[in-house]
């Protein structure tokens, strides 16, 4: 006797095998096309770089580098790189057929056979890499007559090896594998038979024939299976009864509905990749953002994100919150990891009706979030859709993924921000309001005020509010005149990286321009330069801040205090020169406006007036200036574009065209842009219609161009007195337009290069020019920073923004 009844011997010989189970999961992912493409353009383009004559210096030294390797190290890279010939392929296949794995077998050979032979047909038909005589010469180990082979067909089949067994690895063995091709590529280095590039290029042609055989044959952990399912919950100890899945989203976890042989139901959630990854996006709307906020903890794997939403979620559960239940977490065999949770009946939040919605529920949900942040725990996710209200119309909060166990405070506001947008966009601003002063203290909602701005909520928060701006706004009014508090003052987005950013590319400006035009003649030309035209240029600078605050009380058809209304613009020159695309000139005037009185929505018209007539003005002034600089310095005659790219430019336009057209174009930009277009020609129409207003707007808009382009004339003045000063004004206009579309602070770096080569365009000497745009810009642009700054503080102190 074996101790097993009759019965469950039967269903242990009927369980699939370790075979069987590795099966279940073989499948294939679309991300393999993308992969096979991106092997396919980076082979292509270092077949570009191959035939072109000559090598890069820095490929040349790596080759000698390598190859000076001593001599015991360079046998056992000869060893080593048998591995990316019939050897190699041999023994891999032999190894996975011993172990009675036939496909993967099948596929290192196949996968390998094909790597060869494409690499020596593309080194057949593009033939030897061209080098020079003095080239060769520098070399250790000279190659043949025939020269250099492109690609590498030994690193090529070890790369296709690697590829095709990884997923049938672990992570370790892997990557050993990975260092394997490296080594292989090194012995081809040592022996003297390939190039760098071609080592590279005959890595990524490995890798995209792997590729090409997971499409084709499948790989494990591309598939789950309802029978994989059964399979590891019947080893976990969970009867299964029946499993199915729930509808799935792009990008999003799968999920599955499973019934015990108990009639118990179940949710299994299935990690296939990380969703949870920041983007360069979301990192720059953190540095920009005018106050410091959370960022959610670093997640290496999808192993790791379950483990760690259970381990949040076993915590909150403690705590006495509201969730919905663990029971178990684990991973399938070659396969992804897994999340096992009861099935609570019950609605998300966001798709209950606002009248469905009580004030108890409400209150149900702020006790939740406040107990969260007493047990030290930051949710990051709290939308509408994450809360979900059970059966009997108790709150539970699900979805731990992006939460932080035992971090700063700051993710307590951060979260409240969050769970009031939430709200507000199921049951409106009021009652969201209401509802959060009810619970919460009066502290507490002072520090959530601050983080309701678009750079501080996270898209996914603000994406809930069917019109975002004018929402959030309301509900960033509604709530300070709840505390009876101003709304927040601005604060400087400037951060170190920021800084740091500027110095580097200002240091490079500063010290290659010279070297263009013969620093010493540069450096002459300060010394014996009229200071008295630099002073005046200085003026020029500060004039042009008096009139950027005369644009602004013209585009208002509030009276706006002169004075007060300049020293903001001195402090704009701080935080809007400081950041990329002028975000900070843009946040400090519309706070500043709002302490006035006006309404957000009001502020926004305000400041699109001013740059929509600065923007006008300036594209009229760019165009003349234009037409001056070819009469200086004739440009030659226009030539029609060629069809190709009339062709391109009709075939955008169609695009662009049945976009808008579609539904989702009319739903997702078309209407809101038209809705957003009407509201703000009803704010504009009061200043349009008043001449006053109208004419501060343009003579200050116009002035402000002027007297900076005065200022780069009284500039090179100081250095020259032969210059045409329309010219010269044109230039600066020119050169400041090109220059801010790039998004450097400023325009650092693109505005020096264009004034210097308009200058050298109309006649003035490079050396003189060179002098007079990087003193211009330092003078008129840059030194206002500094008092700027101070006014910066002093607003600050004096609560003006």
């Amino acid at each position: 006797m074996n101790g097993r009844s009759e019965p469950d011997a039967e269903k242990s010989s009927a369980r699939p095998g370790r075979y069987a189970r590795l099966r279940m999961t073989i499948g294939r992912h679309p991300a393999d096309v993308v992969r096979l493409a991106i092997s396919a353009g980076v082979v292509l383009l270092c077949l570009a770089i191959a035939r072109t004559p000559g090598v890069n210096p820095v490929e040349l030294a790596i080759f000698n580098e390598v190859q000076q390797l001593p001599q015991w190290l360079q046998g056992v890279l000869r060893v080593v790189g048998w591995a990316g010939s019939w050897p190699g392929i041999v023994v891999t296949a032999g190894i996975a057929l011993y172990v009675g794995r036939i496909r993967m077998g099948v596929a290192l050979t196949s996968a390998a056979a094909l790597g060869w032979v494409l690499a020596w047909v593309i080194a057949w038909l593009v033939g030897p890499r061209p080098l020079s005589s003095s080239e060769v010469a520098t070399m250790l180990h000279q190659p043949g007559s025939a020269g250099f082979a492109f690609p590498s067909p030994e690193t090529a089949v070890a790369a296709a090896l690697v590829t095709v067994a990884a997923p049938y690895l672990r992570r370790g063995p892997a990557r050993l594998g990975w260092l394997a091709v490296v080594l292989v590529g090194a012995a081809g280095d040592v022996i003297g038979n390939h190039l760098p590039l071609g080592i590279f290029a005959g890595a990524v042609l490995g890798w995209g024939c792997g590729t090409l055989f997971h499409l084709v044959l499948g790989a494990p952990g591309r598939r789950t299976t309802e029978a994989g399912l059964v399979l590891v919950l019947e080893r976990a100890g969970v009867h299964v009864k029946s499993v199915s899945p729930v509808a799935r989203t792009w990008l999003h976890p799968l999920e599955y509905e499973v019934v015990t042989t108990d009639g118990e139901p179940l949710r299994m959630k299935i990690v296939r990749r990380l969703h949870r990854v920041a983007g360069p996006t979301y990192r720059l709307r953190r540095l920009l953002a005018s106050l410091e906020v959370e960022f959610e903890p670093r997640l290496s794997t999808t192993r790791h994100e379950v483990e760690h939403e259970a381990y949040v979620n076993l915590l909150a559960q403690r705590a006495g919150i509201g969730t919905v239940p663990v029971l178990l977490a684990g991973e399938f065999e070659h396969g992804p990891p897994f999340l096992i949770m009861r099935h609570v009946p019950g609605r998300r939040l966001s798709t209950l009706a606002s009248r469905e919605v009580d004030d108890e529920l409400l209150d149900g949900i702020w006790a939740d979030v406040r107990a969260l942040a007493e047990a030290q725990i930051s949710h990051h996710d709290l939308r509408a859709d994450t809360i979900l209200v059970d059966a009997e119309g108790q709150p539970r909060i699900t979805d731990f993924t992006f939460s932080r166990v035992g971090g700063p405070s700051a993710g307590r506001p951060q979260d409240f921000a969050d769970v009031l947008v939430s709200l507000a966009s199921v049951v409106g601003v009021t009652r969201a309001v209401d509802s959060a002063q009810r619970t919460l203290d009066e502290e507490d909602l002072e520090r959530v005020l601050p983080c309701l701005q678009p750079l501080a909520l996270r898209r996914r928060m603000r994406r809930q509010l069917e019109d975002e701006r004018t929402l959030l706004a309301d509900l960033r009014e509604r709530l300070a005149d709840q505390l009876g508090c101003e709304v927040p003052q601005f604060r400087s987005p400037v951060r170190a990286t920021t800084v740091a950013i500027m110095l580097a590319v200002g240091l490079a400006i500063y010290l290659l321009l010279p070297q263009v035009a013969s620093l010493p003649q540069v450096l002459t030309l300060l010394k014996d330069a009229h200071w008295i035209w630099l002073g005046v240029a200085i003026a020029m600078g500060v004039l042009s801040i008096v009139a950027a605050s005369v644009s602004l009380i013209g585009s208002s058809p509030t009276p706006l205090p002169f004075w007060r209304t300049t020293a903001v613009q001195l402090a704009a020159t701080f935080t809007g020169r400081t950041t990329a695309a002028g975000i900070g000139f843009y946040a400090i005037n519309i706070v500043y406006l709002e302490r006035l009185g006006l309404r957000r929505s009001r502020a926004v018209a305000v400041l699109f007036l001013n740059r929509a007539v600065h923007g006008l003005v300036t594209g009229i002034l760019t165009l003349l200036g234009v037409l001056a600089i070819g009469a200086a310095a004739p440009i030659g005659s226009l030539a029609v574009p060629s069809e190709w790219v009339i062709i391109v430019v009709l075939v955008l336009i169609a695009i662009v065209a049945g976009v808008l057209a579609s539904p989702w174009g009319r739903r997702r930009l078309l209407r809101p842009a038209l809705r957003g277009l009407r509201e703000l020609v009803r704010e504009l129409l009061p200043t349009l219609r008043h001449p006053v207003l109208a004419t501060e707007l343009l003579v200050g808009s116009v002035a402000f161009l002027v007297f900076q382009a005065l200022g780069l004339a009284a500039t090179l003045r100081a250095f020259t007195p032969d210059f045409s000063v329309v010219a010269v004004m044109s230039v600066y206009i020119v050169g400041a337009t090109l220059g801010q579309l790039a998004p450097t602070p400023g325009g650092l770096g693109t505005v020096e290069a264009a004034m210097v080569a308009g200058l050298t365009a109309i006649g003035i000497q490079s050396g003189e020019a060179v002098a007079a745009v990087l003193a211009s810009r330092l003078l008129t642009f840059w030194l206002p920073i500094l008092p700027g700054l101070v006014a910066f503080r002093l607003l600050q102190h004096h609560r003006v923004v």
